[in-house]
């Protein structure tokens, strides 16, 4: 048994944010049923190299970009445009749980799709919105990409060298973030219809979500009305909390309070810092930071990252080295926690996915279906679960429905 079985999500999105959104629902038992535009498909099924499996339509293969966030489903092709394509759609929202779509603001209710539509069909639907700038606002009919967030929003304004260019992160942490919030959005929503037995509208956006992110860094202006800056790798609140090059690598390294810093003096060999006036207090230390940061530079660089590493830990300091991501995923932790996934592909064999974030102690997540090809489960979906005919499919097809 799994936590969301029994749950069926019909899954209108496409790129990353709203599959993100679904893998997740479907890693905890929801059968998603995936719908994509007949010969095209989501667009990330494009967006490679690298490719696995056998090439199909206008694709090499699966871009491994897809594979990342559709495993858990099933495809259906569907053609929205089509009056026919959008009776489908009506017909299952009628047998689905949730509904999450990724539509710029006000598309889908033009097509009588929007949330008004579809409530009437099914009162016990959750309906999961996902766009770039939310539902009402000045940007709200604006589309939403990553990297833009990610600059409008004032992440990259924060990450980047002190005196260099501003940086984005170097995954689409906004399109990931906004997925995940979406599951928990989705799930708790799915639990007030347990106890009311009405679905309803959740209006998700990339801007909010980002906004959200910047935590204590938003705090920190909110309250204190000084503009963050750029730390490079430095923390806006704590110092020494930071990447230092050792002599033959870099790795990262904290003290968090005045006993961890006190710690670190004695593990550097240089305890007379811990009473000197310029460093004695986390205050002080940050008023003093570049003075603070050339001391430790000169001694951290004198021998090699594992034998710090190892002093550190022991000393139950926050430390760890900048891995590569080879590095990463070659690493016994990994490994220990089932963190590479071998699933069996249609066409590729057996390929390698990152796997589940969540550890479950009785009804753990689990892969039952691997990402699928284009329109994979168009047939079986139709004649199993809305009851068509083998000959009204052919008809829908050429029709151009599917």
């Amino acid at each position: 048994m799994q936590p969301l079985e029994n749950i069926r999500v019909l899954d209108i999105t496409r790129a990353l944010a709203g599959p993100y959104c679904t893998m997740m629902l479907g890693d905890l038992g929801a059968e998603v049923i995936k719908v994509e535009a007949p010969g095209s498909g989501d667009e990330s099924r494009s967006w490679g190299p690298p490719f696995v499996g056998a090439p199909y339509a206008q694709y090499p293969g699966e871009s491994a970009y897809f594979i990342a966030s559709n495993r858990n489903k099933k495809s259906i092709t569907i053609n929205l445009k089509n009056p026919e394509g959008q009776t489908i759609i009506r017909k299952l929202v009628e047998f689905s749980d949730v509904f999450v779509e990724n539509f710029r603001t006000g598309v889908l209710d033009k097509m009588g799709l929007g949330y008004a539509d579809l409530q009437k069909l099914n009162q016990r639907l959750v309906y999961c919105s996902i766009s770039g700038y939310g539902r009402n606002g000045p940007y709200a009919d604006r589309p939403g990409y990553d990297a833009i967030l990610q600059a409008e929003g004032g992440l990259m304004s924060i990450t980047g060298p002190v005196d260099g260019a501003p940086s984005r992160v170097g995954i689409p942490i906004i399109d990931i973030t906004t997925g995940m919030f979406s599951a928990t959005a989705i799930l708790a929503a799915l639990r007030a219809r347990d106890l009311n037995g009405e679905g309803q509208l959740i209006d998700m956006s990339l801007f909010d979500t980002h906004l959200a992110l910047l935590a204590n860094v938003a705090s920190n202006y909110l309250v204190g009305g000084t503009p963050p800056r750029r730390y490079g790798n430095a923390h806006p609140n704590l110092t020494p909390y930071e990447a230092f090059h050792a002599r033959d690598r870099w790795l990262v390294l904290g003290a968090a309070n005045d006993r961890q810093w006190e710690s670190l003096c004695q593990v550097l060999g240089c305890s007379e810092l811990i009473d000197d006036i310029r460093f004695k207090t986390n205050g002080a230390r940050l008023a003093n930071r570049e003075s603070l940061l050339d001391i430790l530079s000169k001694i951290l660089v004198t021998r090699d990252a594992d034998y710090w590493l190892e002093l550190f830990g022991k000393a139950g300091l926050p430390c760890g080295p900048i891995n590569s991501i080879p590095e990463v995923f070659e690493d016994p932790h990994t490994l220990a926690r089932n963190l590479i996934l071998n699933v069996d592909h249609p066409t590729a064999g057996s390929v390698k996915l990152t796997g589940f974030p969540y550890k479950f102690s009785q009804t753990p997540a689990e892969v039952h279906l691997p990402p699928p090809l284009l329109g994979e489960h168009t047939s079986e979906i139709l004649v199993d679960l809305l009851g068509y005919s083998v000959e009204g499919v052919a008809l829908l097809q050429k029709q151009g429905a599917i």
